[in-house]
């Protein structure tokens, strides 16, 4: 069994990335150090991270597309990766 689907072109991913990163990038405050491209891999990798958790806690397939509950779900997936990211690379 698939735990992410995509209804998705590369083109759309690109966008649907960088939409979801830079969203989740102002929720966690790192937006003043993050590129476009840095957006563009954190929606990506966030919406594969928040359908799998999806998925895991749902016991259904998570199809990433163009759609409210799905940019939610990417968006969370984002930010937790942003903030797992964060744990490791904070300045003491």
């Amino acid at each position: 069994m698939d735990m992410v689907q995509s209804n998705l072109g590369c083109i759309s991913w690109i966008f649907f990335g960088a939409l979801a990163g830079w969203i989740a990038s102002l929720i966690t405050g790192r937006n003043n150090r993050q590129g476009c491209l840095t957006n563009i891999v954190v929606g990506v990798i966030g919406a594969f991270l928040g359908g799998a958790i999806y998925s895991l806690l749902f016991d259904s397939t998570f199809t990433v597309k163009w759609s409210l509950p799905s940019f939610v779900v990417s968006v969370l997936g984002a930010v937790l990766l942003l903030l797992v990211v964060g744990l490791f690379t904070r300045r003491r």
